[in-house]
């Protein structure tokens, strides 16, 4: 097992990170950017080590700094969080050539999920259910635009190294294609370094669901059922569940086969997520391979009992695969609330600042992963996530209770946030039925 592990993330995934380290008995090494010098994790983190000034490009996006800081604590580790240079096989590379672990896949399978194109064949070889489109990138507009035409509109161009809601435009009609197929190529080069991309059929107003996946270095497998995240606004989750509402028995049983097969194709090791999407009908498709942890983790080991972050460093320390499928039990239900600094009322723009008073709610089940304080100032420079509050219980509906209590207690003061946003969510007759899709924020905005 490591003796020490560097963090290379900020906010609340490295206190997230932090602590499981502490509890494993592993030493800790926190990086900072100079606008994060009074920021929670350095202060739990064992050593803690600037790499930078505030700008990302500088500091948590600064491999040659982070592998310095790596060398220079002597740590033998390095855990990418999510974002920043989680899916980043350039940095995976560089830390196995400096004799560092990267706590993650290998650069190759990265490179080859990374790839959504590349990532959709694949998965066709492997007989996962793909939602019909191109065979591949595509060589050229007029080869995207034939393609849209056989599988029929509305369509979706996508940019194969495409993330975080950028580089795709949904395509109703063949008088719009050439504008959307253009702007998202352009917006998929400023984005990722990257224009290529493919088309898709759009699979209107679906659920997003998404199986948790543990693999190992000896061949082992599972998954960790599912988590419903079908409640977006921009192609960004805002809340999610497990299990998912909508899911059947033997849908769910289908659907985590067919996440072990995808995982065991690419001979996958690490933590990942295969993300589908369920269209009205119950028929699914693969969408896309997530090759990190994820930010809506935590209800995944509220329902399991699994602690998916120490799972990852087991595995990246060469140990077996604490469990088999057969362990997996589901228990009650989970819900997590995203707790931004926006503002709703202003088209959720970013609302960085002081919290001045800060009232964190408690109680049997509810769990708050965060990184803020009273007194601390939310920087500008980054993702305005500040907080994830997470509930569970019994069932649904004790679980949907618990929440709306544990928002109802939830205060910050000194700047806007999408809490009474989350409440409101709760609250409608959709969500509390269960009956929502990925389009239901945008409708509820209207």
């Amino acid at each position: 097992m490591f003796r020490k592990i560097l963090i290379a993330n900020r906010g609340e995934i490295a206190v997230r990170i932090i602590r499981a380290c502490q509890e494993m008995g592993i030493a800790t090494v926190a990086v900072y950017s100079e606008a994060d010098r009074d920021a929670l994790h350095t202060q739990i983190a064992d050593e803690a080590i600037c790499i930078g000034p505030p700008s990302p490009k500088d500091s948590y996006l600064n491999i040659h700094n982070i592998i310095s800081a790596t060398v220079l604590s002597g740590a033998e580790a390095i855990h990418p969080g999510f974002g920043f240079l989680s899916e980043n096989s350039k940095f995976a590379d560089m830390c196995s050539e400096c004799n560092i672990t990267f706590i993650g896949p290998d650069s190759k399978t990265i490179d080859k999920m990374g790839n959504k194109s590349n990532a959709r064949d694949m998965m066709i070889k492997a007989g996962v259910p793909v939602i019909p489109g191109s065979d591949g990138a595509v060589s050229s507009e007029e080869e995207a635009l034939n393609t849209a035409r056989k599988i029929g509109f509305p369509i979706v161009v996508k940019a194969s190294a495409g993330g975080g809601g950028r580089g795709i435009r949904i395509v109703y009609s063949e008088e719009e294609f050439s504008k959307s197929f253009n702007t998202a190529k352009a917006e998929a080069k400023s984005a990722f370094g990257d224009d290529t991309m493919y088309v898709e059929k759009f699979i209107e107003n679906p659920r997003h669901i998404e199986f948790q996946i543990l693999a190992d270095n000896f061949g082992n497998v599972i998954h960790l059922g599912e988590r419903d995240c079908s409640m977006q606004r921009r192609n960004q989750k805002v809340l999610e569940e497990s299990p998912s509402p909508v899911l059947t028995d033997e849908l769910r049983v289908l659907m985590g086969n067919d996440a072990v097969k995808a995982a065991k194709a690419v001979n996958y090791k690490n933590t990942g997520t295969i993300e589908f999407l369920l269209d009205r009908s119950g028929s699914y498709y693969f969408m896309e391979m997530n090759t990190r942890v994820q930010v809506e983790h935590p209800i995944t080991e509220m329902v399991t009992g699994v602690d998916i972050i120490k799972e990852q460093i087991n595995i990246a320390a060469g140990e077996k695969l604490n469990y088999k499928q057969e362990d997996i039990k589901i228990n009650g239900h989970s819900i997590e609330c995203r707790i931004n600094a926006e503002d709703p009322s202003k088209d959720f723009r970013p609302n960085p600042g002081k919290i001045n008073n800060l009232h964190v709610p408690g109680g049997l089940g509810i769990r708050l992963d965060s990184a803020v304080y009273a007194g601390y100032s939310i920087p500008p420079y980054y993702d305005s996530m500040i907080a994830k509050l997470i509930v569970h219980g019994k069932d649904r509906k004790e679980a949907i209770s618990k929440m709306k209590r544990a928002l109802g207690e939830f205060v910050i003061d000194g700047l806007k946030t999408n809490i009474d946003f989350q409440y409101a969510l709760i609250n409608t007759k959709e969500f509390q039925s269960g009956n929502y899709d990925t389009g239901f924020i945008q409708k509820l905005m209207k």
